[in-house]
């Protein structure tokens, strides 16, 4: 495999974005979390939800600055390897990350300061006000971003002018049916990524006999928002399927693994796919399942690749692997919130060791499936950048050479902030303190 000034950057994008999509993905949730804990201790007076907001809100901020910061060192990639990108959609991405700034970050940028060092200078209506709108400023920073990466896969409301994308409609773009299916699936993404990581350090603490109000409280609630929301999120995953299936068939094929048509179409549930040979290696397939998957028809016909030029091709083990892997998360973490909620709903999960320790093990499983998630989603949309108009080679810099793209990528993974991992007692036990007065 030739190393080119494409397949650097490339690798670059992907390895920021992976690394930085990590915590917002993760603060989104939290950020909603905490306005619901502040209003449960200003209702409720009961000291162990300020515990719990206190110990949270540590770990909010760390997170929230380096997901600012990784956001920022993405950003220039904009202009130093894919500035055609930039030229050409400029004025139609420019504006939607304008909207990000003048939105999600003034209310963010506003309102953090408060969070973090108002509690006592600042009403508790204030304060209670205060982190709503940091969870509304991350919330509308992924609207955006969503906004933007949606228009990506679907371009509409455009129109070419002097070799470029130019914003025609608005409230298409903004207001695309894309949109609105995608931005939901990420955002509960995040709350459940939240979610997660709560109920898993609740059962951490549970497990070593401490602060046992507070971990109740975090184990609880984890896992009855994990519970309700993971079928949400599976079926927002399906309409997401939907899209793809009708605007995307290329993508829809690759993720399926199917090479050839089908009527009725099989679901080929795993598998190691062989683009040289268009077939499948090891595959285990349920007849029929693909048809209903892919338009709700027992006897429906799919498209496979084959009925495509080879060069529109994405590189098919990827999505395909990627696919199955965020589906897979998706069905464990509904079985330990359905299992951890029913054991919890009748008193019995702090007696269940194996399925604390499963509940802690689980924290992993949503930062996965959001990674495996996008590599399906941009994998597969290869080799468009702006799908079925800008194709990823001529989206780059054309001036770039293999040796910068080589020496940024080696700058940027050796700048990567790293940490050996710690003892869970020295990582978790610090943070909590004494209960405060109410």
């Amino acid at each position: 495999m030739d190393l080119t000034a494409l397949l650097l950057s490339r690798l670059q994008f992907a390895y920021t974005v992976s690394f930085h999509i990590i915590f917002p993905s993760f603060t989104i949730g939290l950020a909603a979390w905490l306005t619901v804990l502040e209003a449960l201790h200003q209702w409720t007076g009961r000291p162990a939800y300020r515990v719990v907001f206190e110990f949270w809100l540590k770990i909010f901020g760390v997170a929230f600055g380096l997901g600012v910061v990784s956001g920022i060192v993405m950003a220039f990639q904009f202009g130093t390897n894919w500035s055609e990108l930039s030229r050409m959609s400029g004025p139609i991405q420019g504006p939607l990350l304008t909207y990000e700034t003048f939105t999600a970050f003034a209310l963010e940028g506003s309102f953090f300061g408060i969070l973090l060092l108002g509690r006592s200078r600042v009403p508790p209506w204030f304060y209670l006000l205060s982190t709503g709108m940091v969870a509304l400023g991350t919330t509308l920073s992924a609207f955006w971003i969503m906004v933007n990466n949606s228009w990506m896969q679907v371009p509409v409301g455009y129109a070419m002018e002097n070799g470029a994308f130019a914003p025609a409609d608005w409230s298409k773009i903004i207001f695309s049916p894309v949109v609105w299916v995608r931005f939901p699936h990420m955002l509960f993404a995040s709350y459940l990524t939240g979610a997660f990581c709560v109920a898993a350090t609740g059962a951490w603490y549970l497990l070593r006999s401490a602060y046992h109000d507070e971990a109740r409280i975090m184990l609880r609630m984890g896992l009855y928002l994990g519970a309700v929301l993971v079928p949400v999120q599976l079926f927002f995953g399906h309409l997401t399927g939907d899209y793809v299936h009708d605007r995307q068939p290329i993508k829809f094929a690759a993720i399926e693994g199917r090479w050839h048509d089908e009527q009725p179409a099989s679901e080929v549930l795993i598998g190691f796919p062989d683009a040289a040979a268009e077939t499948n290696h090891l595959a285990i397939s349920v007849p029929v399942l693909g048809s209903l998957i892919g338009s709700m028809s027992f006897t429906s016909k799919e498209v496979g690749l084959t009925d495509f030029p080879r060069q529109q091709w994405p590189p098919v083990l990827i999505p395909f692997l990627a696919f199955r892997i965020m589906v897979g998360c998706g069905l464990l973490m509904l079985a330990v919130a359905w299992v951890g909620s029913y054991l919890n709903a009748k008193d019995r999960i702090e007696q269940n060791r194996p399925l604390l320790w499963a509940v802690f093990f689980s924290f992993p499983l949503p930062f996965i499936a959001i990674l495996t998630g996008w590599f399906t989603a941009e994998v597969g949309r290869q080799p468009w950048t702006v799908y079925g108009l800008l194709r990823t080679a001529d989206a780059m810099t054309p001036s770039l050479t293999a040796g910068a793209a080589a020496f940024s990528l080696i700058a940027i993974v050796l700048s990567t902030p790293s940490s050996s991992p710690s003892e869970p007692s020295t990582s978790t036990g610090c943070c909590m303190r004494a209960r405060p007065n109410a």
